[in-house]
């Protein structure tokens, strides 16, 4: 197992990702039932995709390495480079002792390769904290040797409908990013030759506001979208008031979406 440390990061949000992420990956875990469901997933998708013939896998965003487990355990002879942007969490998926394989701090956004190198580019829930995502997919097809496919998930539009609905409902604004709905994941699939993209829903029983917030700081996720600032005390009040109010369930709408580089 080698360790690998090189970090492309072109603004002070991503700074505060990483940071964020790194101070959540002891206790992730813990709070990661999404997460597990959509790395499950991907994988399965991996393997129906893939199959037997793959030499070498690159992952994006692997956090704890739910994702990156399941990845070695169909390919346990492939070559894996396994990245992320969080020093803290790439620390955190070595430490596993189940994998081997490179680990490479890296924002996935902006990879580390050049060339068509991967039979299989992975990612779970890690596209929604790039600031470009059309361009980040054209840079991640690049890598794929033909015959590769980029597989990956990816929060959408409908997460937090009810987090989002009780800041309407008190007149501020979330600091929830805006995800992008799966009509818009079909658009920027919609240029490549073997595309696709789907969604499912997965309810997240938090227990009232202050389990969501505690689900939110416990994976990390705590890094507004640029300009928007915290909420004050009493309106952060306010806003938990009228969730707890509405219901204590809200959702996450994941996308999955794959390229397949045929030529």
């Amino acid at each position: 197992m080698t360790s690998v440390m090189r970090l492309a990061m072109n603004q002070p949000r991503k700074q505060r990702i990483s940071d964020a992420f790194g101070a959540a990956a002891a206790g992730y875990d813990d709070h990661a039932g999404p997460q597990r469901f959509a790395a499950e997933l991907v994988a399965d998708l991996a393997q129906r995709q893939g199959g037997a013939n793959v030499a070498r896998i690159l992952e994006i965003g692997c956090g704890t390495g739910l994702l990156t487990r399941h990845v070695q355990a169909r390919w346990p002879a492939a070559q894996q480079v396994v990245t992320d942007i969080s020093p803290g969490m790439l620390a955190q998926a070595a430490s596993q002792g189940l994998v081997a394989g490179t680990f490479l701090t890296m924002d996935g956004e902006y990879p580390a390769f050049d060339g068509a190198w991967f039979d299989l580019i992975l990612s779970s829930l890690a596209f929604q904290w790039f600031d470009d995502l059309p361009a980040a997919l054209a840079r991640l097809a690049g890598l794929l040797r033909p015959g590769g496919s980029l597989i990956f998930s990816t929060m959408g539009q409908g997460s937090f409908a009810g987090w989002r609905a009780a800041h309407a409902a008190c007149g501020v604004e979330p600091g929830v990013p805006d995800y992008p709905s799966l009509d818009a994941l079909r658009a920027m699939l919609a240029d490549y030759g073997d595309a696709f993209a789907f969604d499912e829903d997965h309810a997240l029983h938090c227990g009232g506001a202050r389990g969501l917030i505690a689900h939110l700081r416990g994976i990390g996720a705590v890094v507004p979208t640029e300009g928007r600032l915290p909420l004050s005390p009493r309106d952060l009040r306010r806003v938990m008031a009228a969730f707890d109010e509405a219901g204590e369930v809200d959702r996450y709408q994941l996308l999955f979406g794959r390229i397949t580089r045929r030529t």
